[in-house]
């Protein structure tokens, strides 16, 4: 018996044993690999989409759960990468390896969703389970507070831009150093 849910605003239909992780469903069957394996325990976040807009850890939800609900991954979130989040990830430069990113972006959305204009503690909370083994805490803090700035001047109808000043550049721990091109020491 096929599984029926929505997958990025499209109806879709699986059939699969009804136990398989919603992962496997997504990556290995439906194609969308932006949804990373991570420890698959829900205890890294790596895998994180949006079950009717709650963000849940795929790796641990059976494909059965998920019948007749919308379900949104990273490549659903905005298609040509304009969402709010999307946009302040790359102007402060947040991903070092990236692996764990698709998950950072998707509790970020679901939180400002939630939380317009979150604090630095509403923003721990909700990117507690998210974890980033190359240690960019401070730069996904940084563009929260950014994708919410950015949400707001859209909702104005005035968008924004967030960049580091000219001739600075955002490093491990949100800390701002000026770049000396071609200097050593």
């Amino acid at each position: 018996m096929a599984v029926q849910f929505t997958l990025n605003g499209k109806p879709q239909a699986v059939d699969v044993n009804p136990s398989m992780p919603l992962l496997w469903v997504l990556r290995d069957t439906l194609g969308m690999t932006g949804t990373k394996f991570g420890c698959g325990m829900a205890l890294c976040g790596a895998c994180t989409v949006h079950v009717d807009g709650t963000p849940i850890r795929s790796c641990t939800t059976r494909i059965s759960s998920v019948s007749d609900k919308r379900v949104t991954t990273i490549e659903g979130l905005s298609p040509d990468r304009n969402h709010p989040v999307q946009r302040a990830w790359m102007d402060i430069d947040v991903p070092q390896c990236g692996y764990c990113q698709s998950g950072q972006i998707m509790s970020a959305a679901a939180l400002l969703a939630k939380a317009p204009n979150p604090t630095d503690d509403q923003i721990d909370a909700a990117m507690a389970g998210n974890i980033c083994r190359c240690g960019t805490y401070q730069r996904i803090r940084e563009a929260i507070h950014a994708a919410a700035r950015i949400q707001a001047g859209a909702d104005q109808g005035a968008a924004q831009e967030i960049k580091p000043p000219a001739g600075s550049a955002v490093v491990a721990g949100g800390a701002q150093c000026t770049r000396q091109p071609h200097s050593i020491g």
